[in-house]
């Protein structure tokens, strides 16, 4: 799944290509997709007219600003944007289309077909799922040592499982917390409670950098990923312990160990991280 680095890529990319276009139409080919309205002629309906001014993100959530509406927009597995030329075949997989008045269309894919789309009027979108209940963004100033302490520190779970948690921060995904917990040196095992001061400040250091610098490499291919012009990402050639499992570490040279942690495959390097 698209973790923050990969969507925020993704946003960077789709800029350029669709602010300032008009939409037209709107073709739904699977209906499943589109959360609200549960109305599908309505969903295409509104956005008929609709220009869109911006793109941000929310978390893994993508967001798109138009005259009176923001569409949410979250990729989950598969999910990819592309702009093409109306016209052009379409590529297996495309299950919304929302065409522009300029004679381009942006098409949506998504070989598992488990992403989703919610629209609400401006202003609505952070009263209601799925972006209500969301932790602060771990570049926000929201997000300090004490906040991330405050957190932990009133929770039995597994760290590995408290990162994975949205309400906590956002954008962190499997990916992400294996990689900062080994940057950290704390196993992914320890409850979160148990961290002390320092390793805390070490911890929201190490999310806040980790994440920085998989946004700069334009994130992780690790599987399907590519942005919205197709390029893979290249942070993954620098992870240190995810999807390197009997592989050596690149501090100590001891193979890095993986196990499941509620329900998630974790590497880690038992000499390392403590």
């Amino acid at each position: 799944m698209p973790e923050l680095p990969e969507v925020e890529t993704v946003k960077r990319t789709l800029i350029p290509l669709t602010v300032g276009k008009t939409i037209q139409d709107v073709k739904v080919f699977w209906p499943n997709i589109i959360k609200r309205p549960a109305d599908i002629g309505m969903f295409v309906q509104t956005l008929q007219g609709q220009t869109i001014h911006q793109i941000d993100r929310r978390g893994k959530f993508l967001k798109f600003l138009l005259d009176e509406y923001v569409l949410v927009s979250h990729l989950r597995m598969e999910g990819r944007y592309l702009l093409q030329t109306t016209g052009v075949p379409l590529e297996p997989h495309t299950h919304v289309i929302f065409e522009f008045t300029d004679g381009t269309e942006l098409r949506y894919r998504d070989v598992r077909k488990f992403g989703t789309m919610h629209l609400f009027q401006t202003g609505e979108e952070e009263r209601h799922s799925p972006l209500l209940q969301l932790g602060p963004e771990p570049f926000s100033p929201s997000f300090t040592p004490d906040f991330l302490a405050g957190k932990l520190q009133k929770t039995a779970r597994k760290i590995k499982s408290a990162l994975l948690d949205q309400t906590i921060v956002v954008g962190l995904g499997n990916i992400y917390v294996d990689e900062v917990l080994f940057r950290s040196s704390i196993h992914p095992e320890r409850k979160a409670s148990s961290l002390t001061d320092e390793e805390m400040k070490r911890l929201h250091g190490e999310i806040v950098a980790t994440l920085r610098e998989a946004i700069e490499k334009g994130g992780s291919t690790v599987r399907t990923y590519v942005n919205t012009q197709g390029e893979s990402g290249t942070f993954q050639l620098q992870l240190f312990v995810y999807g390197r499992k009997g592989e050596p570490c690149r501090r100590c040279g001891h193979a890095i160990q993986k196990t499941t942690i509620g329900g998630r495959g974790t590497h880690y390097c038992e000499q390392c991280q403590h």
